[in-house]
């Protein structure tokens, strides 16, 4: 009958599955050797049945079988009742992690008992025995390694001459038919340790060749980590570099406001000094607090421009931090140079460091400026919206300079990569400029040719519905 739907979900959610629980349950996390974590699962099975399967024979032997019972199998039965017991307590003891202790236990106890058996009943009473000996040659080999399995096939053949000669003892045969019997089963165990041998080295060899790729790994990723860290250091203080030359390109500017507003200064104390009128005099300070409060803007503004305080990812509207900029970037070009400048009316929101922003228009700036030593027309624009409609702001930066060959224009925003004469660049503004945008998930693309200008166009993506206390390329958005 069909299971409905509701059912085949219920099933599907009802718990894990049963394999998966005995998986989990075989699990012993105390076990800190890995190789043994995992060997611990597939042990215990065997342990288990160790412990539980051959009581089980030996009672079906005993009440069920009609065979007789024949001269040694009373040591037989204690001996595999003994190593039972044995499996058992190993059992218990790699449950509370203590895995090498109980393998190497159970492995001497296996080997004194396999003896004692041998002499004990002879060679032919533990014909029956011999298919599990080879299971402890196995366990021997692959869990605890190469010195335990031959060993374990020493204490085989130590136990078997024994056997031959307790058999030669009790039926008064003679001894070398035995012998010979003990010498066919010693090349077949020893067959059997050669292959078990054989597997246990070559999963050792691979053991150690993957841990030592896991080491060259962890090796190779901890020097990427480093340059990674040296990468983002030096970022930062290229990117304060940048700064500082850029204050450096607007110094001149920046000395001529500094006059003039300390010429209407010193205007507005002459004034007051002469005022004879209380109103005059008041008319006199108010010139010159807004005077004052006009520098104090000014060095403001450059100090937060030069501070090295690290990126601060902000939300802000890009129309708005390009007219902030438009002074620094008219000192930048210098008289020689126009300025078009092209502003969207509505607000035009992304996600970005905001003096980086800044930094990434003066940078395109001075590039235009010097690609213009005689004078030129410099262009910004700012579209509302991206021409290509997917959400993207789209910023425009053009210059009527001598444009860009070809052949230069895939490289320009390498590192370094300048064609100015030495002193007069050093390759890294354009390089900047192209860090950043692609930072910020944007695109930044040059159209030019040689005696047609340049045209710059970033394109980033519009934050409008950016929520404030969101993380952007793993900085905390604010407002």
């Amino acid at each position: 009958m069909r299971r409905a739907p509701d059912d085949a979900g219920n099933a599907a959610t009802a718990g894990p599955a049963p394999s998966a629980s005995r998986r989990r349950w075989l699990d012993v996390p105390a076990i800190a050797d890995p190789v043994d974590r995992r060997n611990a699962p597939m042990l215990q099975v065997v342990l288990a049945l160790l412990g539980v399967a051959p009581p089980l024979l030996w009672l079906y032997r005993a009440l069920v079988s009609d065979l007789a019972w024949r001269p040694g199998e009373t040591a037989s039965l204690l001996t595999s009742l003994a190593i039972s017991a044995i499996a058992l307590w190993s059992l218990a003891l790699i449950r509370r992690g203590r895995f090498q202790w109980a393998i190497r236990q159970l492995m001497v106890v296996v080997a004194l008992l396999m003896i004692a058996a041998y002499a004990g009943a002879g060679l032919m009473a533990q014909t029956f025995e011999q298919p599990i000996q080879v299971m402890w040659m196995f366990v021997a080999g692959m869990v605890i390694g190469r010195r335990a399995l031959w060993a374990m096939y020493g204490a085989l053949l130590v136990a078997m001459t024994l056997g031959a000669l307790t058999d030669s003892r009790l039926t008064g045969e003679a001894l070398g038919p035995s012998l010979a019997d003990v010498g066919v089963r010693a090349v077949m165990f020893l067959l059997i340790a050669v292959v078990i041998d054989g597997i246990a080295a070559a999963l050792r060899g691979s053991l150690d060749e993957a841990n030592r790729h896991a080491r060259a790994l962890a090796d190779a990723n901890a020097r990427l980590s480093d340059e990674i860290a040296a990468r983002e250091r030096a970022q930062a203080q290229l990117l304060h570099a940048q700064r500082v030359e850029a204050i450096g390109r607007m110094a001149s500017g920046v000395a001529h406001d500094f006059n003039h507003l300390l010429a209407l200064m010193l205007g507005y104390v002459e004034r007051g000094r002469r005022a004879a009128d209380p109103h005059e005099l008041a008319a006199a300070f108010a010139g010159l607090d807004v005077a004052v409060q006009r520098a104090t803007a000014i060095t403001h503004k450059l100090l937060h421009f030069a501070r090295d305080d690290g990126r601060r990812i902000e939300r802000f509207d890009a129309v708005a931090a390009a007219r902030d900029a438009v002074p620094m970037l008219r000192q930048t070009l210098g008289p020689r140079i126009a300025f078009d400048l092209d502003l969207a009316q509505a607000p035009c929101p992304i996600v970005f460091d905001r003096a980086q922003f800044a930094l990434a228009l003066l940078n395109l700036a001075a590039n235009a400026a010097q690609a213009m030593p005689d004078g030129g027309r410099f262009g910004l624009r700012i579209a509302g919206e991206d021409d290509a409609g997917d959400g993207m702001v789209g910023i425009e930066v053009s210059d009527t300079g001598h444009g860009i060959a070809p052949e230069l224009q895939a490289r320009i925003f390498e590192p370094f990569f300048t064609t100015r004469p030495a002193g007069q660049g050093t390759g890294l503004g354009l390089a900047v400029v192209a860090d950043l945008v692609a930072d910020a998930g944007g695109t930044l693309a040059v159209d030019s040719a040689p005696g047609a200008g340049a045209r710059f166009r970033l394109r980033l993506p519009r934050a409008e519905t950016a929520p404030v206390g969101d993380r952007v390329a793993g900085y905390q958005v604010s407002t």
